[in-house]
Parts: structure tokens; C-alpha cells; sequence
């Protein structure tokens, strides 16, 4: 896409969220909040490249990941340090594991939760069906761990993908063979359990702390690598970002879609007028907003947009005029974002800062 506009697109102040939306550069080295007309109130500064997402804790401290070397030949989202920021961008506190990637969440009890990976043996990699023959990483093929760590970052719960029965979860076609999962979300839920999501298995589910097993599963390989799965409409509901990241249909396109927490039916799905015009082959966030509208994060092309829930009509819509972070598979520099979210000015996480 050639941008000929950047910062704000559009906005229908008497039907959008009013609030302060995190925008922060995939690969950059800052994360911005702006209001609702797209202006710039407040920044953290990072001491190295994020890692992938940041967020906002009740009180306004930031959560974020910047990275850090590590061996391990995988790129993706990867961050290592996770860092817990002031509002004026003292660090309150970190946790140092070359291996993270992607998703980490702030638990109700203080602890942390994130994914990490790990080279699986070679007798249980040759378990796992599926992807492109030939395509391990180094030789390897990684697994995902969850990791729960306390404050002090004592370890005190931890599941892996090795847990599952290899046979029964076959990569996607298609994908390489250096991963086995791709894990890119794990959402705390308000049972203690966690709502986790696998690309490049094409697969949402729920695993229980307790059990150490996936109680609930959903896969379907048209999503196209799906992102961001999160609880809706009291846990009801589970709303997340389908990629389209496959051969068909043609041209490719995004979806935002919700589906029955219980029977995994699809209930509602979103697409732009024209399919096409809305897609991220990689990465991508939702977010449903109070009064029922749903912001999108359209990472690829650096987009935040709201959707109104009763029309469908975008009623925000803004894109990244920060172009200083470098995408993995690029020569020039972007203006991805790997997520986005947005704060009611009375929120818990700013506090009455911004008003």
C-alpha cells in the first residue's frame, strides 16, 4: 500500500468510543497514546526495540517487551525482557527470558504469564505431521511454553505443547515446520484458566490451569492463522482476528469474527465492503469497546479502526505515521503495529491523568 494520508482518516465523534488508543511501532523503540482526534498526549521511551505488544495496568504503569540476543533462529514477535513502566517511564519492574515471544498478560494475583519457546527432541518432532517438509529451524522444530512467574520471577506454573499428543495436531499446510504451534495469545480468564491461540495450527482453545490439559478447542483452517482471541459478552463469546492467510478464497482478505465460547459456532463475522481493501497476512488485535463497537488493529499496514456495532461502518480509523520500525521480512522501514487498545478516559489504567 502506497499511504498517501497517515495519522488520523476518520472519526464520527457522536458514534465512536471516546478514549486514548496505545499506538506503538512494531520494531520501534517508543509507544504513544493519542486522543480521539489522533493527537499524541503522552509517550514511554524504550531502552531497546518492543518486542511486540504494550499495554496499560490499573494505575497507568506500562507492560511491554523489548528485545533481547538469544540463540534460538526465530524472529517473530520476539521480545526477552519484559518491562513494567511508570507513567513516566521509570521501570517498576522486569523479568529477563531470552526465549519470549509474543503475548505476556498480568495476572489478578501479581504474577506474570508469557509464552516462551524450546527446542523439541528429535524423537517427539518426528511425531508432528503437516507443514512444508524441510522448513525446521536449524534442524529443530520449537515448542511453546506458558510460563507463570511470580514478582521476585520464581517460576510457579508451567505448561508446554509437549503435553499434547503430537499426532492429533498436524501444522497447518502451508507453513513452516519451525514451530510447533505458534502460540500468540494467552488471555487470562476470570476461571483461572487460560484462552490461548496456535497459527500455525489454525487453532483456539482453552487450557486449565489446574487440569494441565485443553478442555476446549475450536480449529478451522480458513481462518487463515488467526490472532487475539479474547472473552466477549461475559465470556459468552470469543472474539478474535481471522488472518485469511490462505489460497483461498481469492483475493485475500481479513475477518473479524465471534464465535459461541460453548459450541464454537460462528455469530457474527466483519469484513470490509470491499474484502480485499481489509487484510494482515501476519499478527493483528481486536478489541471490544464498551457500548458494544470493536476496535481492530490491521497490523501489516500500521491501522487502528473502530467498527460500530449495530451498523458495521468504521466510525475511526487512523494509521501510524511512525515509520521507524523494520519489519522481519523487509528491506525498508514500516510502521507496523502488532496490537492497539483503547482507554475510557475514566479507565482504572489512566487514573484521571488525561481527563
Amino acid at each position: 500500500m502506497d499511504f498517501q494520508d497517515v495519522g488520523l482518516i476518520r472519526h464520527d465523534p457522536e458514534r465512536s468510543c471516546a478514549g486514548f488508543t496505545t499506538v506503538s511501532t512494531f520494531r520501534g523503540k517508543s509507544v504513544r497514546l493519542v486522543d480521539s482526534e489522533g493527537v499524541e498526549v503522552h509517550r514511554w521511551d524504550l531502552p531497546d526495540m518492543l518486542g511486540s505488544l504494550a499495554y496499560l495496568l490499573p494505575g497507568g504503569n506500562l507492560l511491554c517487551s523489548v528485545q533481547v540476543p538469544t540463540d534460538i533462529p526465530l524472529m517473530t514477535a520476539r521480545g526477552g525482557r519484559i518491562l513494567e513502566l511508570s507513567w513516566d517511564g521509570e521501570i517498576a519492574w522486569e523479568y529477563t527470558d531470552p526465549t519470549q515471544h509474543h503475548d505476556f498478560r498480568r495476572l489478578p494475583n501479581g504474577n506474570t504469564v508469557y509464552i516462551g519457546w524450546r527446542a523439541l527432541p528429535k524423537d517427539f518432532a518426528e511425531r508432528i505431521g503437516g507443514g512444508i517438509p524441510g522448513t525446521e529451524a536449524g534442524g529443530n522444530i520449537y515448542e511453546d511454553y506458558f510460563r507463570e512467574v511470580s514478582p521476585n520471577g520464581e517460576t510457579v506454573w508451567e505448561w508446554s505443547t509437549a503435553e499434547l499428543e503430537p499426532e492429533n495436531y498436524p501444522i497447518a499446510h502451508g507453513v513452516d515446520r519451525g514451530e510447533f504451534g505458534h502460540a500468540n495469545t494467552v488471555c487470562p480468564l476470570p476461571t483461572g484458566d487460560y484462552l490461548i491461540n496456535f497459527r500455525n495450527l489454525d487453532m483456539i482453545a482453552v487450557l486449565s490451569r489446574e487440569e494441565r490439559r485443553l478442555t476446549w478447542e475450536k480449529r478451522d483452517a480458513a481462518w487463515g492463522r488467526p490472532h487475539d482471541p479474547q472473552p466477549v459478552a461475559d465470556g459468552s463469546r470469543i472474539l478474535f482476528f481471522a488472518n485469511g492467510a490462505v489460497d483461498v478464497p481469492k483475493p485475500q482478505r481479513s475477518w473479524v469474527i465471534e464465535l459461541d465460547a460453548e459450541t464454537g459456532e460462528e455469530v457474527w463475522r466483519w469484513e470490509a465492503g470491499i474484502p480485499w481493501t481489509f487484510y494482515s497476512h501476519v499478527m493483528g488485535g481486536v478489541q471490544r469497546l464498551p457500548g458494544g463497537n470493536t476496535l481492530v488493529c490491521e497490523s501489516v499496514y500500521g491501522r487502528i479502526f473502530e467498527i460500530h456495532g449495530e451498523t458495521g461502518d468504521i466510525v475511526w480509523d487512523y494509521i501510524n505515521p511512525d515509520f521507524s520500525g523494520f519489519f522481519p521480512s523487509a528491506r525498508e522501514l514500516g510502521n507496523c503495529i502488532f496490537r492497539a487498545f483503547r482507554y475510557a478516559p475514566d479507565s482504572p489504567e489512566l487514573n484521571g491523568r488525561l481527563g
